[in-house]
Protein backbone atom coordinates (compact mmCIF):
# COMPACT_ATOMS: atom_id res chain seq x y z
CA UNK A 1 0.00 0.00 0.00
CA UNK A 2 1.42 3.37 -0.97
CA UNK A 3 1.42 6.15 1.61
CA UNK A 4 1.78 9.67 0.23
CA UNK A 5 4.47 11.82 1.89
CA UNK A 6 2.09 14.76 2.41
CA UNK A 7 -1.71 15.14 2.32
CA UNK A 8 -3.27 15.76 -1.10
CA UNK A 9 -4.93 19.10 -1.75
CA UNK A 10 -8.39 19.59 -3.34
CA UNK A 11 -8.68 15.98 -4.40
CA UNK A 12 -12.17 14.93 -5.52
CA UNK A 13 -11.15 12.28 -8.05
CA UNK A 14 -11.16 8.86 -6.37
CA UNK A 15 -10.10 6.82 -9.39
CA UNK A 16 -8.90 7.00 -12.99
CA UNK A 17 -10.08 5.12 -16.06
CA UNK A 18 -7.62 3.75 -18.65
CA UNK A 19 -8.60 3.64 -22.30
CA UNK A 20 -6.02 0.90 -22.85
CA UNK A 21 -4.17 0.07 -26.03
CA UNK A 22 -7.18 -0.49 -28.30
CA UNK A 23 -10.98 -0.42 -28.44
CA UNK A 24 -11.10 -3.62 -30.51
CA UNK A 25 -11.98 -6.48 -28.15
CA UNK A 26 -10.58 -9.23 -30.38
CA UNK A 27 -7.31 -7.36 -30.89
CA UNK A 28 -7.10 -6.73 -27.16
CA UNK A 29 -7.23 -10.47 -26.43
CA UNK A 30 -4.54 -11.12 -29.05
CA UNK A 31 -2.35 -8.44 -27.44
CA UNK A 32 -2.98 -10.04 -24.04
CA UNK A 33 -1.59 -13.35 -25.30
CA UNK A 34 1.46 -11.67 -26.84
CA UNK A 35 2.26 -9.51 -23.82
CA UNK A 36 1.62 -12.34 -21.37
CA UNK A 37 4.25 -14.45 -23.16
CA UNK A 38 6.67 -11.50 -23.28
CA UNK A 39 6.19 -10.77 -19.57
CA UNK A 40 6.61 -14.44 -18.64
CA UNK A 41 9.81 -14.71 -20.69
CA UNK A 42 11.03 -11.44 -19.15
CA UNK A 43 10.62 -12.85 -15.64
CA UNK A 44 12.21 -16.20 -16.51
CA UNK A 45 15.12 -14.74 -18.52
CA UNK A 46 16.07 -12.04 -16.03
CA UNK A 47 15.57 -14.30 -13.00
CA UNK A 48 17.81 -16.90 -14.64
CA UNK A 49 20.58 -14.30 -15.00
CA UNK A 50 20.18 -13.19 -11.37
CA UNK A 51 20.36 -16.80 -10.12
CA UNK A 52 23.31 -17.65 -12.41
CA UNK A 53 25.33 -14.62 -11.31
CA UNK A 54 24.59 -15.32 -7.63
CA UNK A 55 25.38 -19.06 -7.93
CA UNK A 56 28.58 -19.13 -10.02
CA UNK A 57 31.66 -17.94 -8.13
CA UNK A 58 33.37 -17.20 -11.45
CA UNK A 59 30.80 -14.48 -12.11
CA UNK A 60 31.37 -12.71 -8.79
CA UNK A 61 33.04 -9.77 -10.54
CA UNK A 62 31.95 -6.12 -10.86
CA UNK A 63 30.77 -6.54 -14.47
CA UNK A 64 28.45 -9.48 -13.72
CA UNK A 65 27.37 -8.01 -10.39
CA UNK A 66 26.09 -4.98 -12.32
CA UNK A 67 24.52 -7.24 -14.95
CA UNK A 68 22.65 -9.13 -12.23
CA UNK A 69 21.37 -5.85 -10.81
CA UNK A 70 20.24 -4.77 -14.29
CA UNK A 71 18.22 -7.99 -14.62
CA UNK A 72 16.68 -7.44 -11.18
CA UNK A 73 15.75 -3.88 -12.19
CA UNK A 74 14.19 -5.14 -15.42
CA UNK A 75 12.01 -7.53 -13.41
CA UNK A 76 10.87 -4.66 -11.18
CA UNK A 77 10.41 -2.26 -14.09
CA UNK A 78 8.18 -4.57 -16.13
CA UNK A 79 6.24 -5.70 -13.04
CA UNK A 80 5.10 -2.15 -12.25
CA UNK A 81 2.87 -1.92 -15.34
CA UNK A 82 2.52 -5.37 -16.98
CA UNK A 83 0.36 -7.23 -14.37
CA UNK A 84 -2.20 -4.42 -14.24
CA UNK A 85 -2.31 -4.12 -18.03
CA UNK A 86 -2.77 -7.89 -18.45
CA UNK A 87 -5.52 -7.98 -15.82
CA UNK A 88 -7.34 -5.03 -17.43
CA UNK A 89 -7.50 -6.93 -20.72
CA UNK A 90 -10.41 -8.95 -19.27
CA UNK A 91 -12.49 -5.88 -18.39
CA UNK A 92 -14.33 -3.37 -20.52
CA UNK A 93 -13.77 -0.61 -17.98
CA UNK A 94 -10.18 -0.38 -16.79
CA UNK A 95 -10.14 1.37 -13.42
CA UNK A 96 -7.32 2.23 -11.02
CA UNK A 97 -7.69 4.02 -7.68
CA UNK A 98 -6.03 7.38 -7.09
CA UNK A 99 -3.62 5.80 -4.59
CA UNK A 100 -2.89 2.92 -6.96
CA UNK A 101 -2.15 5.37 -9.75
CA UNK A 102 0.23 7.34 -7.54
CA UNK A 103 1.95 4.11 -6.45
CA UNK A 104 2.33 3.04 -10.07
CA UNK A 105 4.12 6.15 -11.32
CA UNK A 106 6.08 6.39 -8.05
CA UNK A 107 7.65 2.94 -8.51
CA UNK A 108 7.90 3.40 -12.27
CA UNK A 109 10.10 6.46 -11.82
CA UNK A 110 12.22 4.71 -9.18
CA UNK A 111 12.96 1.84 -11.57
CA UNK A 112 13.47 4.08 -14.62
CA UNK A 113 15.85 6.51 -12.91
CA UNK A 114 17.72 3.67 -11.14
CA UNK A 115 18.19 1.92 -14.50
CA UNK A 116 19.60 5.08 -16.09
CA UNK A 117 22.05 5.42 -13.18
CA UNK A 118 22.99 1.73 -13.48
CA UNK A 119 23.64 1.98 -17.23
CA UNK A 120 25.91 4.95 -16.51
CA UNK A 121 27.83 2.95 -13.88
CA UNK A 122 28.17 0.06 -16.34
CA UNK A 123 29.67 2.46 -18.90
CA UNK A 124 32.19 3.61 -16.27
CA UNK A 125 33.01 -0.04 -15.47
CA UNK A 126 33.71 -0.82 -19.15
CA UNK A 127 35.76 2.39 -19.51
CA UNK A 128 38.06 1.49 -16.62
CA UNK A 129 38.33 -2.18 -17.71
CA UNK A 130 39.38 -1.24 -21.27
CA UNK A 131 41.40 1.91 -20.72
CA UNK A 132 42.97 1.27 -17.30
CA UNK A 133 43.16 -2.54 -16.90
CA UNK A 134 46.05 -2.43 -14.41
CA UNK A 135 44.13 -0.09 -12.08
CA UNK A 136 40.80 -1.90 -12.55
CA UNK A 137 40.96 -3.86 -9.27
CA UNK A 138 41.56 -0.62 -7.37
CA UNK A 139 39.11 1.67 -9.19
CA UNK A 140 36.31 -0.90 -9.59
CA UNK A 141 35.66 -3.79 -7.22
CA UNK A 142 32.66 -5.49 -5.66
CA UNK A 143 32.68 -3.25 -2.59
CA UNK A 144 32.69 -0.07 -4.69
CA UNK A 145 29.99 -1.51 -6.97
CA UNK A 146 27.82 -2.36 -3.96
CA UNK A 147 28.11 1.22 -2.72
CA UNK A 148 27.28 2.55 -6.20
CA UNK A 149 24.23 0.29 -6.49
CA UNK A 150 23.05 1.42 -3.06
CA UNK A 151 23.55 5.05 -4.13
CA UNK A 152 21.57 4.57 -7.36
CA UNK A 153 18.61 3.17 -5.43
CA UNK A 154 18.71 6.11 -3.04
CA UNK A 155 19.00 8.50 -5.99
CA UNK A 156 16.05 6.82 -7.73
CA UNK A 157 13.88 7.08 -4.61
CA UNK A 158 14.74 10.76 -4.09
CA UNK A 159 14.03 11.54 -7.74
CA UNK A 160 10.69 9.73 -7.62
CA UNK A 161 9.70 11.39 -4.35
CA UNK A 162 10.28 14.82 -5.89
CA UNK A 163 8.23 13.90 -8.98
CA UNK A 164 5.43 12.41 -6.87
CA UNK A 165 5.39 15.30 -4.39
CA UNK A 166 5.00 17.87 -7.17
CA UNK A 167 2.26 15.88 -8.90
CA UNK A 168 -0.06 14.82 -6.07
CA UNK A 169 -0.42 18.38 -4.78
CA UNK A 170 -2.18 19.46 -7.94
CA UNK A 171 -5.99 19.65 -7.69
CA UNK A 172 -7.83 16.85 -9.52
CA UNK A 173 -11.52 17.71 -9.57
CA UNK A 174 -13.06 16.46 -12.79
CA UNK A 175 -11.61 14.58 -15.76
CA UNK A 176 -10.34 11.13 -14.85
CA UNK A 177 -9.84 9.36 -18.21
CA UNK A 178 -6.23 8.46 -19.14
CA UNK A 179 -5.60 7.56 -22.78
CA UNK A 180 -2.95 4.99 -21.90
CA UNK A 181 -2.60 1.62 -20.16
CA UNK A 182 -0.69 2.83 -17.08
CA UNK A 183 -0.27 5.93 -14.91
CA UNK A 184 2.56 8.26 -15.74
CA UNK A 185 3.15 11.84 -14.71
CA UNK A 186 2.65 13.51 -18.14
CA UNK A 187 -0.75 11.84 -18.57
CA UNK A 188 -1.80 12.73 -15.01
CA UNK A 189 -0.74 16.37 -15.40
CA UNK A 190 -3.24 16.84 -18.24
CA UNK A 191 -6.10 16.04 -15.85
CA UNK A 192 -5.20 18.66 -13.22
CA UNK A 193 -7.75 21.44 -12.62
CA UNK A 194 -5.11 24.18 -12.43
CA UNK A 195 -2.32 25.82 -14.36
CA UNK A 196 0.53 23.28 -14.36
CA UNK A 197 3.16 25.37 -16.14
CA UNK A 198 5.33 26.03 -13.08
CA UNK A 199 5.02 22.41 -11.90
CA UNK A 200 5.96 21.13 -15.36
CA UNK A 201 9.05 23.34 -15.37
CA UNK A 202 10.13 21.92 -12.00
CA UNK A 203 9.47 18.34 -13.12
CA UNK A 204 11.35 18.78 -16.40
CA UNK A 205 14.22 20.49 -14.57
CA UNK A 206 14.47 17.61 -12.12
CA UNK A 207 14.45 14.97 -14.85
CA UNK A 208 16.55 17.11 -17.19
CA UNK A 209 19.44 17.51 -14.74
CA UNK A 210 19.58 13.76 -14.10
CA UNK A 211 19.31 12.90 -17.78
CA UNK A 212 21.93 15.47 -18.80
CA UNK A 213 24.44 14.32 -16.18
CA UNK A 214 23.98 10.66 -17.09
CA UNK A 215 24.17 11.45 -20.81
CA UNK A 216 27.40 13.41 -20.38
CA UNK A 217 28.87 10.60 -18.27
CA UNK A 218 27.90 8.01 -20.92
CA UNK A 219 29.31 10.08 -23.79
CA UNK A 220 32.53 10.79 -21.87
CA UNK A 221 33.03 7.11 -21.02
CA UNK A 222 32.58 5.97 -24.60
CA UNK A 223 34.67 8.79 -26.00
CA UNK A 224 37.57 7.61 -23.82
CA UNK A 225 36.89 3.98 -24.81
CA UNK A 226 36.87 4.68 -28.55
CA UNK A 227 40.08 6.68 -28.29
CA UNK A 228 41.69 3.85 -26.35
CA UNK A 229 40.56 1.17 -28.85
CA UNK A 230 42.99 2.53 -31.45
CA UNK A 231 45.86 1.20 -29.32
CA UNK A 232 44.31 -2.25 -28.78
CA UNK A 233 45.32 -5.45 -30.57
CA UNK A 234 42.84 -7.09 -32.95
CA UNK A 235 41.71 -9.56 -30.27
CA UNK A 236 41.45 -6.83 -27.61
CA UNK A 237 39.51 -4.63 -30.01
CA UNK A 238 37.07 -7.45 -30.79
CA UNK A 239 36.41 -8.24 -27.10
CA UNK A 240 36.05 -4.60 -26.13
CA UNK A 241 33.76 -3.83 -29.06
CA UNK A 242 31.58 -6.88 -28.31
CA UNK A 243 31.08 -5.85 -24.68
CA UNK A 244 30.50 -2.18 -25.49
CA UNK A 245 28.11 -2.98 -28.36
CA UNK A 246 25.80 -4.94 -26.02
CA UNK A 247 25.75 -2.11 -23.48
CA UNK A 248 25.24 0.57 -26.14
CA UNK A 249 22.33 -1.36 -27.63
CA UNK A 250 20.66 -1.59 -24.21
CA UNK A 251 21.19 2.16 -23.65
CA UNK A 252 19.62 3.02 -27.02
CA UNK A 253 16.67 0.64 -26.48
CA UNK A 254 15.97 2.13 -23.05
CA UNK A 255 16.64 5.83 -23.58
CA UNK A 256 15.26 6.06 -27.13
CA UNK A 257 11.59 5.48 -26.25
CA UNK A 258 11.93 7.59 -23.07
CA UNK A 259 13.23 10.57 -25.05
CA UNK A 260 10.47 10.08 -27.62
CA UNK A 261 7.74 10.09 -24.96
CA UNK A 262 8.96 12.85 -22.66
CA UNK A 263 10.39 15.39 -25.10
CA UNK A 264 7.81 15.62 -27.90
CA UNK A 265 4.32 17.17 -28.04
CA UNK A 266 1.54 14.73 -27.21
CA UNK A 267 -0.13 14.74 -30.61
CA UNK A 268 -0.22 11.07 -31.54
CA UNK A 269 -1.38 8.77 -28.75
CA UNK A 270 -0.89 5.63 -30.85
CA UNK A 271 2.83 6.19 -31.34
CA UNK A 272 3.22 7.19 -27.69
CA UNK A 273 1.52 3.98 -26.56
CA UNK A 274 3.78 1.94 -28.82
CA UNK A 275 6.86 3.65 -27.38
CA UNK A 276 5.54 3.14 -23.83
CA UNK A 277 4.96 -0.56 -24.49
CA UNK A 278 8.46 -0.83 -25.88
CA UNK A 279 10.30 0.66 -22.91
CA UNK A 280 8.10 -0.86 -20.18
CA UNK A 281 7.79 -4.39 -21.59
CA UNK A 282 9.90 -5.08 -24.67
CA UNK A 283 13.20 -3.58 -23.46
CA UNK A 284 13.25 -5.58 -20.16
CA UNK A 285 12.58 -8.69 -22.29
CA UNK A 286 15.40 -7.92 -24.76
CA UNK A 287 18.11 -7.07 -22.19
CA UNK A 288 18.80 -10.66 -21.06
CA UNK A 289 18.69 -11.82 -24.69
CA UNK A 290 21.28 -9.21 -25.72
CA UNK A 291 23.68 -9.95 -22.86
CA UNK A 292 23.19 -13.72 -22.72
CA UNK A 293 23.54 -14.44 -26.44
CA UNK A 294 26.68 -12.31 -26.69
CA UNK A 295 28.37 -13.48 -23.51
CA UNK A 296 30.14 -16.86 -23.41
CA UNK A 297 30.79 -16.77 -19.66
CA UNK A 298 27.11 -16.34 -18.81
CA UNK A 299 26.07 -19.07 -21.26
CA UNK A 300 28.67 -21.48 -19.84
CA UNK A 301 27.55 -20.74 -16.29
CA UNK A 302 23.93 -21.37 -17.27
CA UNK A 303 24.93 -24.72 -18.78
CA UNK A 304 26.78 -25.68 -15.59
CA UNK A 305 23.77 -24.63 -13.50
CA UNK A 306 21.47 -26.74 -15.70
CA UNK A 307 23.79 -29.76 -15.51
CA UNK A 308 24.03 -29.43 -11.73
CA UNK A 309 20.23 -29.28 -11.52
CA UNK A 310 19.93 -32.49 -13.58
CA UNK A 311 22.52 -34.26 -11.40
CA UNK A 312 20.71 -33.12 -8.25
CA UNK A 313 17.37 -34.51 -9.41
CA UNK A 314 19.01 -37.73 -10.65
CA UNK A 315 20.62 -38.26 -7.23
CA UNK A 316 17.36 -37.40 -5.55
CA UNK A 317 15.55 -39.94 -7.74
CA UNK A 318 18.15 -42.63 -7.02
CA UNK A 319 17.90 -41.89 -3.31
CA UNK A 320 14.11 -42.17 -3.35
CA UNK A 321 14.34 -45.42 -5.34
CA UNK A 322 16.76 -46.83 -2.74
CA UNK A 323 14.37 -45.86 0.06
CA UNK A 324 11.49 -47.59 -1.72
CA UNK A 325 13.59 -50.74 -2.25
CA UNK A 326 14.71 -50.79 1.40
CA UNK A 327 11.12 -50.35 2.50
CA UNK A 328 10.02 -53.25 0.25
CA UNK A 329 12.77 -55.52 1.61
CA UNK A 330 11.82 -54.71 5.21
CA UNK A 331 8.17 -55.37 4.42
CA UNK A 332 8.98 -58.77 2.89
CA UNK A 333 11.10 -59.72 5.91
CA UNK A 334 8.28 -58.71 8.25
CA UNK A 335 5.80 -60.87 6.30
CA UNK A 336 8.18 -63.83 6.38
CA UNK A 337 8.73 -63.50 10.15
CA UNK A 338 5.00 -63.23 10.80
CA UNK A 339 4.41 -66.24 8.54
Amino acid sequence: MFICPLPMVNQTVSHFVFLGLTDNRSLELVLFAIFFIIYLLTLVGNLLIVVTVAWDQCLHTPMYFLLGNLSFLDICHSSVTAPKMLLDSFFRQKIISFGGCVAQFFFLHICASAEIFLLTIMAYDRCVAICYPLQYATLVNLKICAWLVGALWIGGIIHSLVQTFLTIHLPFCGPNVIDSFFCDIPSIMKLACADTYFTEVLLISNSGVISLLCFLALVSSYAVIFLSLRKQTAEGYRKAFSTCAAHLLVVVLFLGPCIFIYTRPTSSFTTEKMAAVFYTMVTPFLNPVIYTLRNKEVKNSMRKLWCRRKVFFMRKGVGQLALVENHSVKKEKTIQCNG
